[in-house]
């Protein structure tokens, strides 16, 4: 399947924390792109799941970026399957789609690391971050050669919909006006 579809899909919201947002380039763009996925993974029925990188240094996911009650697991690995207890939440046939920091580091470790596993990905440009642009285009290109696709979020926001007919398309569609 090339369309993503809400019902097949999971959200993976990497290392979006506090003390590490202030030196993203780009970051309240990348921040702003993050909370449209998880609002519209929220209201569509989206499993989600964050992780935060040594969350005693970094601090935690930055405030009122999740909904009450998200999954949130700290890790010391790059790749996020290094901590057993994400490996283990991170199994099923769901297509993942992933926003979050750094590019070329967590997430483009953790990508390659699903994508060894024969996972589905979908890497979403427009909500992944680094502290430097070439290093965040470095990583997408390799991502892309390895086998994830690169998204947009808008790209993800209307295939999750489908349709105009969908009861909750004026909704999403407001996050991006």
């Amino acid at each position: 399947m090339l369309t993503l579809e809400a019902a097949r899909s999971e959200l993976l919201i990497i290392d979006i924390q506090t003390r590490l947002m202030p030196a993203i380039q780009e970051g309240p763009a990348v921040l702003a792109r993050a909370r449209q996925l998880v609002t519209a993974a929220d209201r569509l029925g989206v499993p989600l799941l964050a992780t935060e990188q040594n969350p005693a240094g970094l601090g935690p996911t930055v405030a009122g970026l999740l909904p009450e009650g998200t999954e949130v697991l700290p890790k010391m690995s790059f790749d996020a399957l290094g901590a057993p207890a994400i490996a283990a939440r991170l199994t099923g046939d769901r297509t993942l789609v992933v926003a979050g920091c750094e590019a070329h580091v967590c997430v483009l470790q953790t990508v390659l690391g699903l994508l060894q596993r024969g996972r589905r990905v979908q890497v979403v440009a427009d909500a992944v971050g680094s502290r430097h642009a070439a290093n965040r285009k470095a990583a997408l290109k390799r991502m892309r050669q390895a086998g994830a696709g690169i998204v947009t979020t808008e790209m993800v926001l209307f295939e999750w919909l489908g349709s105009a007919e969908h009861p909750a398309f004026r909704e999403i569609v407001a996050l991006i006006k």
